[in-house]
Order: structure tokens, then C-alpha cells, then sequence
């Protein structure tokens, strides 16, 4: 398999990093060469990650609510970067309060992100959503 490089972590003043190890660890054990940036991120660290790595995908998370104001712009970013065949992934509890789903998907999408993930996204969808964005073979 051509192994994809996914350059991940968790954006703005999160700090929940429990999610992040385990999809970093099924990423892993799934054949992808992941870029784990850890918690605290900017924008900017993701695009900077993913210029040097030349990464396939860009998986943003974010759980504290503050998802939209930390990820607007950042689709931007990575065409001024020259990133524009990187696939944006986000997830988590991206918004604050309760809020239609579609709706939340909907502005996210609208933002420029391939995949929009809630919570309760699982890593084993984020393989599956890999798989047929990147075309390629999962070990399993």
C-alpha cells in the first residue's frame, strides 16, 4: 500500500487528548503515517505539518464547543498554503450547545471541511471515510 500520511490533532485551547490518542492508534494500526501534533493547535500548526509532511489529510479535533471560531479560515489557509488536494477532517463536539446535527455538519462543510464527525464518530468511520476519500487499501 502507498502509505497516506493524515496529519492530526486538536485545535485552539482544547486540551482533550483521550480522543485523539485513539484515533491516532487506529490510524495507525490501520497502515497511515500519522503526524499526531498533540493538543493546543493553531491553524497554522496544521498547515505547516501538512506542507512539510505533504499529507493526504488534515484531521482537526475539537471538543470544548469552540470548533467553529477555531476552524473558520483555516480551508483558506491551506490554499494559500498550496494544500489544495488535502482532504479536511473534522470532529468532535464542535459547537456550543445543543444543535441540530445537519446543521452543524452543513456549516462545517460550508467552511470547507471533506468530513464533518460528531462525538460519537467512531475511529473505525474515519478509516471508512479515509478509504474511499484517498482510494487506497486498509490493513486490517
Amino acid at each position: 500500500m502507498n502509505q497516506k500520511t493524515i496529519v492530526m490533532g486538536v485545535i485552539g485551547a482544547d486540551i482533550h487528548v483521550v480522543g485523539n490518542k485513539i484515533i491516532e492508534y487506529a490510524l495507525r494500526e490501520a497502515g497511515f503515517n500519522v503526524v499526531n501534533l498533540g493538543i493546543f493547535c493553531s491553524q497554522e500548526d496544521f498547515v505547516n505539518a501538512a506542507k512539510e509532511t505533504n499529507a493526504d489529510v488534515i484531521l482537526v479535533s475539537s471538543l470544548y464547543g469552540h470548533g467553529e471560531l477555531d476552524c473558520k479560515g483555516l480551508k483558506e489557509k491551506c490554499l494559500e498554503a498550496g494544500l489544495n488536494k488535502v482532504k479536511l477532517y473534522v470532529g468532535g463536539n464542535l459547537v456550543v450547545g445543543k444543535q441540530n446535527w445537519e446543521d452543524v455538519k452543513a456549516k462545517f462543510e460550508a467552511m470547507g471541511f471533506d468530513r464533518v464527525g460528531s462525538e460519537t464518530t467512531m475511529p473505525d468511520d474515519i478509516i471508512k471515510w479515509l478509504q474511499e476519500d484517498l482510494s487506497c487499501i486498509i490493513a486490517k
